[in-house]
């Protein structure tokens, strides 16, 4: 039995420069942090030939090829692993939250289906494999910020060329900066989930047709991106939770399907009770927000949030990054 895990993230400021239309032509530079809620996968040998998936719903198939969900299939293509597989999946939080759970999906079983066949594998061979079931056999229009977050960890700057290769740089911040910014970010669940091809496709779109305001826009964010480097190694976290609301003013203007009313209330809800920024996680359109609320207002915050009934997520940041958590092979 092998019992593998993968961190969730948070992009902290330049996200969306990643993506290919974007980073293929200007390149593309970000700050991700993982955190310390997983999606895990087991695998473990199976004594009959037949495969059995267990997920949201479970399949049992003589073959690869009769796999129904596409990321299981394309990585046992990719390993080569044929029959006598057992593979199950559990998440700490839900699918379309705007952390990026399912490349941390693609990472962790790619990682355990690594071990299962004996391999040690790097962060980067992880996430370079990650990245070519998810954009290049899949077709899924994302970038490559969740696949390198989820195989290294930490809280780390990601610099995408436009040949398409990712320089890796961890962030040089000090414990009790990081300590002070896992305090100040209230990270709270709009209780909308929405996948995020709906929004970056049309995102993409627009990138590929280089529309003048969405293009600047990106350069804005992805300036906003080094601005956050430079505040987490100084420490001046309050200039981040201004900049949270400059990174949001941009990013709501890139597609139609980025905000709604109900989401809206929710920022100016929080922000009137005293949070100095915020912005929708991930591609947008639901899942989670993020704000910053210095500790004098945090409590103001919180209760004007859960008055509209929404729930928020405790966390730590992860410093591991993919891991293979338990490894029982037997002969």
């Amino acid at each position: 039995m092998i019992v593998s895990r993968a961190p969730v993230r948070f992009s902290l400021g330049g996200g969306g420069t990643d993506l290919p239309a974007y980073s293929g032509r200007f390149g593309g530079y970000l700050v991700s942090a993982a955190i310390d809620k997983y999606i895990y996968v087991t695998a473990n040998k199976r004594f009959h030939r037949d495969i059995r998936l267990a997920y949201s719903k479970t399949e049992i198939v003589p073959s690869v090829d009769a796999i129904e969900h596409p990321i299981f299939r394309e990585a046992l293509r990719m390993l080569g692993i044929e029959h006598s597989i057992e593979l199950t999946s559990v998440a700490d939080l839900p699918a379309n939250s705007g952390l990026g759970s399912s490349s941390s999906f693609t990472v962790a079983l790619l990682n355990a289906l690594h071990a299962y066949k004996r391999d040690f594998v790097s962060s980067e061979q992880l996430a370079r494999e990650a990245c070519s079931i998810e954009i290049e056999r899949l077709g899924e229009p994302i970038g490559k910020q969740d696949q390198y977050i989820a195989a290294y960890g930490n809280v780390t700057a990601f610099t995408f060329s436009p040949d398409g290769s990712v320089h890796v740089e961890p962030v040089p911040v000090r414990d009790e900066v990081l300590d002070e910014l896992e305090s100040n970010l209230l990270i709270v669940w709009s209780g909308v989930e929405r996948p995020a091809r709906i929004v970056l496709s049309e995102q993409g779109r627009r990138l590929q047709d280089l529309e003048p305001e969405v293009v600047e826009r990106m350069h804005r964010i992805k300036e906003i991106g080094r601005d956050v480097h430079r505040i987490l190694v100084t420490g001046r976290l309050d200039d981040y939770g201004e900049l949270l609301h400059a990174h949001w003013t941009q990013k709501r203007k890139l597609a139609s399907k980025m905000t709604d009313e109900v989401l809206d209330e929710i920022y100016e809800i929080a922000r009137g009770a005293g949070a100095l920024g915020g912005k929708l996680m991930g591609a947008g359109g639901g899942g989670f927000f993020m704000f910053y609320v210095r500790p004098a207002e945090r409590r103001r915050v919180l209760e004007a949030l859960a008055a509209k009934g929404l729930r928020v997520l405790r966390f730590r940041f992860d410093l591991d990054g993919a891991r293979i958590v338990a490894n029982l092979h037997r002969s």
